[in-house]
């Protein structure tokens, strides 16, 4: 085999370019087998197949037969899915290289831009299943051996690079090394294409390259204009990772990994922590890969207390900037954190080397993440149109802590790659865009538990990978601003900062802009005066009144009558999601209590982005537009409410207890709902307007850590508490129900019925819960069944979700409470099956006697043959009767199986024929197997005499077979 690889260069430069481990060996090994193979680099499929036709080496068939098989896909369409399609990626990360193979895989001429020079990340990443399963079909263990060996599931950024960049190599990819992307250029006229700008002065062939789609990976902090970023910033989280240099001695490899520990499942490990070294850390993680890499996440008060920063500066750029940081310090923090976690079997920790040639080790503040406001977009000039995509740290940046990052970075590559797919087919710009976005708005919930299970059918169409996938969730007319054929605004940020004092900016423009689309929406309701982005909507009125505008089906008076603020915060909280499609990010608490102004600003500002085109009419509340009506009635007496409530607060004494809050369900009608009388007792429910409600989960009541917060409806849950209490399935948001008996949060599907179904058979017609009027739901015993309108609302409480309340109309309560409701008493139950061979005999005589003129009824012939069997009691409420099996002899049991069998009786239970017999089996293999021990310790004898060694056996059967058999 040697003696094939020396004379042939070929062989030679496919192992080294198999082997290589630093970005410049693998492109000139690859340069040097295409020169070797007299093929063209960068020519598309059309090269592979070259390549795969001339390198007949034996190191290489396994590798061909894996991407084969990849691209043997029906989506693929043998490569000419997207013939003619010309593509530019910008950015080698591992998103990039991964979209770019998709698309070289559809037949689509790809080239990637780069300004790097090599890979130089050691940060290890965390894989999902679908992720090691989808490497390992493009060959992963062919370039990196240890690719998850055993029951590893991640890889570092650097390798991950390393194999997809050859994968794309041998695709056909075009790629440019240290070419910085700046910018679009458009079509200067009709007929010609679009161009990149790029720097320093790109190859004449790349700068005159014209292409249809364009798909940005180049991070987050570079975004192509057009597009709006929105970032993401809840409480300060700061979090350190470090890379030390792996030796591979046996003692390194025999450390154990830590996948991740936090201080809310094992304090004590963190408490011996800070009393060995005085670190103060909330979680660590520890990987093992190309350097043994730690990331922890430490508390601002430690870093100040050892050193690593020199002062508390309140902006978290000024805190964690390179002139606030001890490089000196950190390093010592992150040796020590790092020492004590591994036990000191590490030995001694040399940092490994960044690609400045420095300690690999930094601080950074994870709790700032980017987010796309959309993933794509269409722009057109002179007739030419350009399809933009966004995938990676450039779309979404991930929650290192979740692992997310590469899993749902290969999502989107897939579903770019989809939209470049359905773009080739011909499908409308609209078309396209609708569905990109449609499948953008799953990737955030995405996870391993709400995927499809089996990750080997996993491909480029979404159908493979999400269930109840819905395709037409954003219509084309909701898309219609994200086609542009108009020169736009370069790309703006907006922010939501909690820890900072940056305003908020970005699609809206300023808080001003923010401001006036407010008061225009919200002008002419009663009782509304919005003046400020904070303390205007303290009371609820104001966001009711804009979700009334937006959406005036949604509110009716009756809905909101005696509410208070909290309640009408968390009414509208609640409506925006479930029908506008806002998810709320801030609670209904910090809401009324003003505890998070740029909080509500960033909410405020999503009912901007989505609805900023909804045309709006100054004077269409005074004018009686449909609505209106209901809006002002509603708002009236809701502020009417709110005046009675605060006034019976100041008079109330401070000992004094509140009287509940209740809404009755009233029978609907259509008369004007009464007003509530001033002298009717009404207070708010109680406020807790504490601004630290939002560190508590609002089911289990512990205090809530960022890594594992989750909202839903307005409110706030651990991660692992937002489950169904039956299957324990991760619930969507929308798709659970919290019981109100136990308080437990519920699937649709296992969602318990309140005491319908155990009454509802001992009730008779007149008693069945139908809708009544309000002066007959007065409230009942324990035992009688809880009525439907009794004691509910048709708002949702704001820690209870209810349903929601179906209103009949006259005729049809007469109709519905006309049903015969109760089960025929002529219908029998299908017939339990036997419970013994005595049963079944039982039954068999008691066929036998009838026609005879006999009561069918136990005979006496049966009693005497049962040897005194113990009388069954029976239930008088069940009316059923349980027999106990009572061991009977093996001749008496055989002449009732044999009378059972003879009647025909026993074939009407066919299933629990199959089951008496398997039983009678192993109670012979039972009797047999005690015999034989006994004659074993009488001396090895077997006892083969006597009336009971006689009965071990069924009639027709060989002893000689039931001893081989319990051999």
């Amino acid at each position: 085999m040697a003696s094939t690889i020396s004379t042939n260069p070929a062989h030679a430069h496919f192992e080294s370019f198999l082997q290589a481990q630093l970005c410049q060996d693998v492109l000139s090994s690859f340069q040097g087998l295409c020169g070797a193979l007299g093929v063209e680099p960068g020519g598309g499929l059309s090269q592979y197949h070259k390549v795969k036709a001339q390198l007949n080496y034996w190191n290489a068939k396994s590798l061909w037969a894996k991407l084969d098989k990849r691209a043997s896909q029906p989506v693929y369409q043998q490569g000419r899915a997207c013939t003619g399609t010309k593509c530019l990626v910008v950015g080698a990360g591992p998103c990039g290289l991964r979209a770019a193979v998709e698309l070289a895989m559809l037949g689509a001429r790809v080239v990637l831009v780069e300004k790097r020079t090599k890979f130089s990340r050691h940060n290890v990443l965390h894989l999902w299943p679908f992720t090691i399963h989808d490497l390992r079909a493009l060959g992963a263990k062919k370039f990196y051996g240890r690719f998850c060996t055993g029951s590893l599931d991640h890889i570092s950024i650097r390798q991950l690079q390393l194999l997809l960049l050859k994968v794309a190599l041998l695709l056909g990819v075009e790629i440019h090394w240290g070419i910085t992307f700046t910018g679009l250029q458009p079509p200067p006229k009709k007929g010609s294409g679009w161009r990149a700008q790029l720097q320093p002065s790109p190859p004449a062939q790349l700068a005159k390259y014209e292409f249809d789609v364009l798909i940005s990976a180049a991070g987050g902090k570079f975004v192509p204009e057009g597009f709006t970023v929105r970032e993401m910033r809840g409480k300060l989280a700061i979090g350190i990772t470090a890379n030390f240099v792996n030796g591979r001695t046996v003692e390194e490899t025999q450390v154990p990994e830590i996948s991740g520990v936090a201080r809310i499942y094992n304090q004590s490990f963190f408490q011996s922590l800070l009393k060995a070294t005085g670190i103060d850390l909330e979680n660590i993680v520890y990987y093992k890969d190309d350097t043994h890499y730690f990331v922890m996440t430490a508390k601002k008060q430690c870093l100040l207390r050892l050193g690593v920063l020199h002062k508390d500066w309140p902006d978290t750029e000024r805190l964690l900037g390179s002139a606030n940081v001890v490089p000196e310090a950190l390093q010592r923090f992150a040796r020590a954190a790092a020492d004590f976690a591994t036990h000191g079997k590490l030995g001694k920790l040399e940092f490994a080397r960044d690609a400045h040639g420095r300690p690999d080790v930094s601080a950074f503040d994870f709790t700032s993440m980017m987010r796309a406001e959309s993933s794509a977009r269409v722009q057109e000039r002179h007739g030419t149109r350009l399809l933009l995509g966004l995938v990676g740290d450039c779309l979404v940046e991930p929650f290192w802590p979740l692992g997310t990052g590469v899993a749902r970075g290969f999502l989107a590559a897939f579903d770019a790659a989809w939209m470049v797919k359905r773009w080739a087919e011909g499908a409308g710009p609209l078309e396209v865009l609708a569905e990109r976005e449609s499948l953008y708005q799953l990737l955030s919930q995405t996870s391993p538990e709400n995927m499809h299970r089996n990750v080997a059918q996993y491909g480029l169409d979404p159908a493979t990978r999400y269930p109840n996938l819905n395709l037409r969730a954003v219509t084309p007319s909701q898309v219609r601003d994200l086609y542009d054929m108009e020169a736009k605004e370069p790309v703006q940020r907006m922010s939501d900062e909690t820890d900072s004092g940056k305003a908020a900016t970005g699609a809206v423009g300023s808080q001003e802009e923010l401001l006036r689309w407010c008061q225009e929406q919200t002008a002419g309701y009663p009782g509304v005066h919005v003046t400020d982005l904070s303390s205007s909507w303290a009371d609820g009125l104001a966001l009711c009144a804009l979700v009334h505008r937006l959406r005036p089906a949604l509110l009716e008076p009756s809905e909101l009558q005696g509410m208070g603020a909290l309640e009408a915060t968390s009414w509208a909280l609640k409506m925006a999601e479930h029908e506008l499609g806002i998810t709320p990010v801030l609670s209904a608490q910090a809401m009324v209590a003003g505890s998070d102004p740029l909080g509500l600003i960033a909410y405020l500002s999503h009912f901007h982005s989505a609805f900023k085109s909804v045309p709006h009419n100054p004077g269409s509340v005074s004018q009686g537009s449909p609505g209106t009506a209901s809006a002002v009635l509603f708002l009236g007496k809701l502020q009417r409410t709110l005046q009675r409530t605060r006034t019976q607060e100041n008079g109330e004494d401070a000992g004094g207890k509140k009287p509940r809050l209740e809404v009755k369900a009233e029978t609907p009608s259509t008369e004007e709902p009464p007003v509530p009388k001033p002298d009717e007792p009404m207070t708010p429910p109680s406020q807790q307007q504490d601004a630290s409600a939002e560190d508590l989960c609002a089911l289990c009541g512990q205090h809530l850590y960022i890594l594992e917060r989750l909202c839903a409806d307005g409110r706030f849950f651990h991660r692992s508490c937002f489950r169904c209490h039956i299957c324990e399935a991760t619930l969507w948001p929308g798709g659970y129900r919290q019981h109100p008996g136990d308080g437990y949060l519920y699937c649709l599907q296992h969602l318990p019925q309140t005491g319908h179904e155990e009454d509802s058979s001992d009730r008779g017609p007149e008693s069945q819960d139908l809708p009544m009027s309000s002066e007959n739901n007065t409230p009942s015993g324990p035992a009688t069944p809880v009525d439907l309108h009794q004691g509910t609302s048709p708002v949702p409480n704001p820690i209870q979700p209810t349903r929601r309340l179906i209103r009949l109309s006259s005729p049809e309560r007469q109709r519905l409470s006309s049903l015969h409701l109760t089960p025929d008493p002529e219908m029998e139950p299908p017939p339990k099956p036997p419970r013994s061979c005595s049963t079944l005999a039982h039954q068999a005589l008691e066929a036998s006697f009838k026609g005879w003129g006999m009561p069918v009824q136990s005979p006496q012939v049966l009693e005497a043959m049962e040897m005194g069997e113990e009388e069954r009691s029976s239930s008088s409420e069940e009316e059923t009767e349980e027999e106990e099996d009572v061991p009977l002899d093996s001749d008496m049991e055989h002449f009732l199986r044999n009378l059972a069998e003879n009647s025909g009786t026993m074939n009407n239970y066919p299933t629990w024929r199959r089951t008496l017999l398997r039983r009678a089996k192993e109670e012979e293999m039972k009797r047999f197997c005690k015999a034989q021990s006994a004659g074993a310790e009488l001396g090895g004898e077997t006892v083969a005499a006597g009336p009971r060694a006689a009965n071990l056996h069924e009639p027709g059967r060989n002893p000689k077979d039931s001893c081989r058999s319990a051999g």
